[in-house]
């Protein structure tokens, strides 16, 4: 896991809380102090909890565990979008469904709808006037914006990766209600409580949401790139040992035969 520097969430506006009659009170223990009608967020917190919610994705992964990564607002959706695919975890950047976790069989018939429509050589087009022929591309071009994220899920997520705890509600109850644990990037205008790992931060700014999900996301990177890491320094260390026995036995052989014959079989 790539480590989060104090200097870098500065750069990035990660303190910069909500004005001051916004904030929520269960959010004083990460305030540092209060400037211009502004709560300063208390960045060491903010390091702190970054990798503690990074051990707990990478402990997750370990396990054969799935994520899914969460963030439908603006600022968050590219983001998201980018680092879920960097580390091959699901996700979600159009508005949450509700029921996605909660009623997930009905998302999954859904899902498996979509896959139809999307069948190269299928007959479903067939006989069909050109009126439901648009009709039919409709529902798929919708089907496919609602679910591009999740198409493969085939089950429930081991745990969620949210930006801005407050703006995806509806996500963190359904989780809740499913004893899915949550990791969340939480300003000061939300009870950080609500949430199993809060990270407190900037959730508006979008160099700061950067920086953490690309943080969890290196994690994610990490715990399944384990065995393949040691898998390769073993084949490597092999190979090492395999070229030095060929070099002691060609030294050997040179001095056997002499600089002249070893000349002669060159040519």
């Amino acid at each position: 896991m790539s480590k989060v520097k104090f200097e870098d969430l500065l750069s990035t506006g990660a303190h910069f809380g909500h004005v001051t009659r916004k904030w929520d009170p269960n959010f004083q223990p990460y305030i540092l102090l209060e400037k211009n009608g502004v709560h300063i967020i208390n960045l060491e917190s903010t390091i702190e909890a970054i990798h503690k919610a990074g051990n707990f994705v990478k402990s997750v992964v370990e396990k054969n565990g799935e994520i899914l990564f969460v963030g439908t607002k603006k600022q968050a959706q590219d983001i998201i979008q980018q680092e879920a695919d960097r580390c091959s975890m699901f996700y979600i950047v159009e508005r949450w469904l509700g029921g996605t976790l909660t009623n997930f069989t009905t998302i999954k018939k859904s899902i498996k709808r979509l896959k139809m429509l999307e069948k190269e050589g299928s007959n479903l087009y067939d006989n069909m006037t050109k009126k439901e022929t648009q009709m039919l591309n409709r529902e798929k071009v919708k089907l496919a914006d609602q679910h591009r994220g999740i198409k493969d899920m085939k089950r429930l997520p081991d745990a969620l990766v949210v930006v801005d705890a407050q703006y995806e509600d509806t996500a963190i109850k359904e989780a809740k209600r499913l004893d899915i644990p949550v990791v969340a990037i939480v300003d000061s205008n939300t009870n950080p409580k609500k949430v199993d790992f809060p990270i407190p931060a900037n959730d508006d700014s979008m160099r700061t949401i950067q920086l953490i999900i690309s943080s969890l996301a290196d994690s994610v990177v990490e715990a399944r790139g384990i065995s393949s890491k040691e898998d390769s320094e073993s084949l490597e260390l092999n190979s090492v040992t395999k070229t030095q026995n060929t070099a002691d036995i060609i030294n050997k052989a040179n001095t056997q035969k002499g600089s002249n014959s070893i000349d002669q079989e060159e040519e």
